[in-house]
């Protein structure tokens, strides 16, 4: 009998291709937002190439005293952010063989969709290049569970709840996972490996690394599996 994986993990803007290897490696994906917002983190922001190399593309958030506050209570700030990121994808990816691809559905996202917070417009992006990528991974919500305080007693709760007998983590997680309380739980603990991703043609010269996923289907469309590491 196949087990039940689970991945956990906050939601990132627009992430890199590894954030959906991760969604599509498991059988339930978790967004965990109930976690402290982090500033100068993927959170907010991520990276894509313009003609002179990498450029941020930051959403802007209001921060209370020393953040104290979860990426779900996080308000985005503003509206002026969204018409500058939608001008500065059509002028990178324009020209891209794919950009027409998800045209029309990034436009109405940035022009006439309106996110009051971040969780909103992170899960609203993950949820259309999922779709695009044919990714067929049931994403849920970390408030619908109850939450354990240690870090690694929430994660293991998480797995109990949704019925997982394994969990597939983010690699950084090694410094703080207690793998022993998951063998105690008989849950499976393995960490996803992001080494060797391949390059692929970019536009311009030289090949920029870990951008934004939209890099790669502007530039590859329906092919951009073949240069993931889990969906291929």
């Amino acid at each position: 009998m196949k087990l039940k994986k689970i991945a956990i993990s906050q939601s990132n803007y627009i992430p890199w291709r590894g954030y959906f290897d991760l969604i599509g490696i498991v059988d339930e994906f978790v967004i965990f937002d109930e976690m402290q917002y982090t500033r100068r983190d993927w959170r907010n922001r991520n990276k894509v190439k313009a003609p002179n190399g990498p450029l941020w593309l930051t959403v802007p958030v209001d921060v209370k005293g020393k953040y104290l506050q979860t990426i779900r209570e996080t308000k985005i700030h503003g509206i002026a952010w969204k018409q500058n990121h939608w001008k500065t994808l059509k002028n990178c990816y324009s020209k891209a063989p794919f950009f027409n691809e998800l045209e029309e559905d990034l436009k109405k996202i940035y022009l006439e969709e309106d996110f009051k917070y971040l969780s909103k417009l992170n899960r609203r992006l993950i949820d259309l290049i999922c779709n695009y990528l044919e990714i067929q991974t049931i994403i849920t919500d970390s408030f619908e569970f109850s939450l354990a305080e240690d870090k690694t007693e929430r994660l293991i709760e998480i797995c109990k709840q949704a019925g997982a007998e394994e969990y597939i983590s983010g690699p950084s997680a090694k410094e703080y996972i207690d793998q022993k309380k998951f063998k105690k739980n008989k849950i499976k603990l393995s960490f996803i490996d992001y080494s060797g991703y391949e390059d692929y043609k970019q536009l311009g010269n030289g090949f920029e690394k870990n951008l934004s996923i939209l890099d790669l289907i502007f530039n590859c469309g329906k092919s951009s599996s073949k240069f993931m590491k889990y969906l291929n």
